[in-house]
């Protein structure tokens, strides 16, 4: 089972790095001066502030991906002993570039998939979770 969400998670980062030169390529014409103005332009449009650093929180989360899919594919050991907050860290940080990436910024049914997807992941986080959440099951009393 390590071994798919290994592979699942290391296509994911391939994908976003696909998504990311095919937008540079088709979109921005590979000019990083299109892509900071674009992310402005957006930024302005949702929160009425002309600023285009979400850029370089993209680019963060970008290299971050790389590393740790690499990091999981060359030490797997390591990796899986890593400590458990970098982990919530990590996922917390990924789940808030999508949700804002869909919820935020996108509009229709972008939006709305990312919505319910959003609510799906923290549904399984919190059920997760040792102690967290915990739905009792067992035989039903009948006494009055």
């Amino acid at each position: 089972m390590e071994s798919l969400a290994k592979t699942a998670w290391a296509v994911g980062c391939f994908a976003l790095l696909g998504h990311v030169a095919l937008a540079f390529h088709y979109y921005h014409g590979w000019s990083q001066d299109s892509a900071y103005r674009e992310t402005a332009r957006q930024t302005a449009e949702v929160f009425r502030v002309y600023w285009g650093g979400g850029l370089f929180i993209n680019y963060a989360m970008i290299a971050a991906w790389v590393i740790d899919a690499s990091w999981w594919w060359a030490w797997p050991d390591d990796y899986r002993r890593r400590p458990q907050f970098l982990t919530t860290i990590w996922h917390g940080f990924l789940i808030f570039i999508f949700f804002n990436a869909t919820v935020i910024f996108g509009s229709g049914v972008i939006r709305w998939t990312g919505l319910a997807v959003c609510a799906g992941l923290l549904l399984v986080w919190l059920f997760s979770q040792p102690g967290r959440v915990q739905i009792k099951t067992g035989p039903i009393s009948t006494r009055s």
